[in-house]
């Protein structure tokens, strides 16, 4: 059975932005979706949020899809990172997602998402799709982010114009381009 984990960014919450939306549009297509409750938000941990992730996922198998926006997308990164060799899932969509410290005030705990770099040929090893998605003008998160995540893990890279950060407070509470990038992946 497909399934998709969604995971939320800093101080995010599951049912927030396109999220509702994109869970409905899998339902549509008998495809099992789930948005995480990623522990404490607005003072995230990477532990704890690798922790939830590896818990939630029990089957690291290629029918496992994972999606994150902003925070997220380093958690499923790190998340990767730690899959024992040979496990393998089937895909990611990687929304809005910071791999440079941001270095701002009230951004330590992001920070230590980032912070190290990341092994990119460990997390292709334990993932068969990617697909990188950010808007043009992105305050938060600079373009080159996504450019340099797209480029290391050797995947397309979808830039939406004038989608900011890609969220509820940008008006985004849909974004079909995260609905065809899972639904290529997993007819693939």
């Amino acid at each position: 059975m497909k399934k998709v984990f969604m995971i939320h960014g800093f101080k995010g919450e599951p049912n927030g932005g396109w999220r509702p939306w994109l869970m409905g549009e899998l339902a549509k297509n008998n495809i099992w979706a789930c948005s995480l409750e990623m522990p404490t938000p607005d003072l995230p941990v990477k532990e704890e949020w690798i922790e939830t992730i590896k818990n939630s996922v029990k089957d690291k198998t290629d029918e496992v899809y994972l999606i994150g926006h902003s925070l997220g997308v380093p958690a499923i990164l790190r998340y990767l990172e730690i899959l024992p060799v040979g496990l393998k899932i089937g895909g990611a969509v990687l929304v809005s997602g910071p791999i440079f410290e941001i270095k701002r005030e009230k951004y330590e705990r992001v920070d230590n998402f980032i912070r190290g770099s990341f092994d990119f040929n460990k997390i292709k090893n334990s993932c068969n799709h990617f697909t990188v998605i950010h808007g043009d003008n992105d305050p938060n998160v600079p373009v080159s982010d996504a450019e340099y995540l797209s480029k290391n893990l050797s995947c397309n890279l979808i830039l939406i114009p004038n989608g900011y950060h890609l969220n509820g407070s940008a008006g985004f509470y849909q974004l079909p381009e995260a609905l065809t990038s899972l639904l290529k992946m997993i007819k693939v």
